[in-house]
């Protein structure tokens, strides 16, 4: 694909407003954003449309769209920590992708030294699956908030199941963020799922007035035929991660977000079948050579459920968590939880989850449960 510079479009406001930060093509193989995006510039370009604020739109992996590739040495997805932010900026010979993290980084800070209001920031994928469109989000309360304008099945928990996604990084930066998979990476429907859910963000994002402009009703239109047969909210219960010695085989069939059955043969690799262990979803196999999720589990969130967990949430009662026998805060992240794996067996994880500490990692015969802040 060709693309001679990394800012894809910026559209000024005449006034002060929030700012809408769109990075697409954080993998190489995944265009379809860019292409959404500049439909959505021809058109601010013909006037007619009110704009607050500010829109910016950058290409992330740019040498790697060039090239039609996911990546080049790693994935550009998995690099957005701290520790590792600040390695890069002092590496005097990056890789391709320490450079293309450098140079977005700069990007997005520049597009946020322009602010004139609040700053939201959305991630926007392909896949190598076919199948309906999706939201993701770090869940925060702001951002559950914030995905609801989407008229598409939203997925909590998948952002806390890799580390170093861009979209979490920016969250911790203080933004609102949101993810989009718009749909397989060739299809020409993923471009129009992308270019309406691009103008929904700026509708829920204050940029545009509600309903201003038919763009918004025709975008909403559009995502609401796709969704089908899938529930409105679904949550990650577990990844399959996998190497490259797996040799790791997915079912062919599987959309991007499908039904399956207890039993129901979901993959192979060199051990054998992997099959479901229950009734649930999977999400996002993987149909592609690069990458180290094989799929994801998913299960459907009630509204119930949603609501009772924001009213926890609301009243901070999280802090009640340490009270339970083999937990105790991290004295150095108010956001995380130690977890003594052989006391903690007798609950669920689900107790944590409903007060947004989704990401949960493994370190010996403990756990970290942690959640976003915000």
């Amino acid at each position: 694909m060709k693309i001679e510079k990394r800012e894809i479009g910026h559209a000024q406001g005449d006034g002060p407003g929030p700012t809408l930060i769109v990075v697409a093509g954080v993998h190489g193989n995944e265009p379809a954003g860019i292409l959404a995006a500049r439909r959505v510039f021809a058109r601010l370009g013909r006037g007619g449309i009110d704009l607050a604020g500010d829109l910016w739109v950058f290409a992330g992996n740019l040498a790697a769209l060039q090239m039609g590739v996911r990546y080049q040495k790693k994935d550009l997805n998995r690099l957005w920590q701290e520790d590792r932010v600040t390695e890069v900026k002092a590496l005097a010979k990056p890789d391709p992708e320490d450079r293309e993290l450098k140079e977005l980084l700069g990007a997005i800070e520049g597009a946020m030294g322009y602010a004139r209001g609040k700053i939201f920031l959305g991630d926007f994928h392909t896949s190598s699956a076919h199948g309906i469109p999706f939201v993701l989000f770090g869940d925060t309360l702001p951002q559950r908030r914030f995905v609801e304008a989407f008229p598409l099945p939203v997925v909590m928990g998948l952002e806390e199941q890799v580390d170093g996604v861009l979209s979490s990084y920016w969250t911790r930066r203080g933004c609102v963020t949101f993810g989009c998979e718009g749909g397989q990476h060739d299809d020409p429907g993923s471009v129009d799922n992308l270019e309406a859910v691009l103008w929904l963000a700026m509708e829920q994002a204050g940029l545009v007035e509600k309903g201003s402009t038919p763009e918004l009703g025709r975008s909403r239109g559009v995502l609401e035929e796709k969704r089908g047969d899938l529930p409105p909210w679904l949550e990650v219960v577990s990844r399959h991660a996998i190497t490259a010695k797996d040799e790791f085989r997915m079912e062919p069939g599987f959309r991007c977000l499908d039904h399956a059955v207890k039993g129901q043969l979901l993959a192979r690799d060199r051990n054998g079948e992997i099959r479901a262990k229950s009734d649930g979803m999977v999400i996002l196999p993987l149909y592609q050579g690069l990458g180290d999720d094989g799929f994801f589990w998913g299960r459907k969130v009630s509204r119930a459920r949603l609501a009772t967990s924001s009213v926890l949430r609301h009243m901070h009662l999280d802090k009640l968590l340490a009270a339970l026998p083999g937990v105790t805060r991290d004295v150095g992240h108010p956001s995380r939880f130690i977890v003594d794996t052989h006391v903690a067996s007798v609950y669920p994880l689900d107790v944590f989850h409903m007060f947004g500490y989704r990401k949960v990692r493994e370190d010996g015969e403990r756990l970290t449960v942690e959640r976003q802040p915000g």
